[in-house]
């Protein structure tokens, strides 16, 4: 399974705020920068993260954007679920005519939920507490 790039940069900003001091505002310019990605798809992904409380933007001229709330609170699974179309294959009758017999769906059902179950153990405060390394990344860029 390959999450689309709309969830991967959403993980990464979100990473890169929960990088930054407590509060901290920052640009989206910023964000697109420190991983060389393009403004316009990056508006889209913090607009989405601000509606669903991931991100706090604060227009005007001293804005910026921060967490929405504790990263200890931003659980990886529920990110992924609320921005990843989830649907591994169409099974629509339509679309495929063994949908009433096959068994795929359900084992890609039970291996969707292993998946998410094992991202629902993970934090976004564990991506970055004592995470070195990926502070001299993001800082030096």
């Amino acid at each position: 399974m390959q999450l689309t790039s709309f969830t991967d940069y959403g993980l990464r900003a979100l990473i890169y705020l929960a990088s930054l001091p407590e509060g901290e505002l920052t640009s989206i310019t910023k964000v697109t920068e420190v991983y060389g990605i393009s403004r316009n798809h990056m508006v889209k992904i913090v607009n989405k993260l601000s509606q669903l409380g991931y991100i706090h933007a604060i227009r005007g001229k001293h804005g910026g954007i921060k967490l929405g709330k504790p990263a200890r609170q931003i659980v990886i699974g529920d990110v992924v679920r609320e921005l990843e179309p989830t649907q591994i294959v169409d099974c629509s009758p339509e679309y495929c005519h063994i949908t009433p017999a096959c068994r795929l769906r359900g084992m890609f059902a039970k291996a969707e939920a292993a998946f998410l179950a094992e991202l629902d153990k993970q934090t976004l405060a564990d991506m970055v507490k004592d995470n070195e390394p990926l502070q001299k990344l993001l800082i030096n860029l």
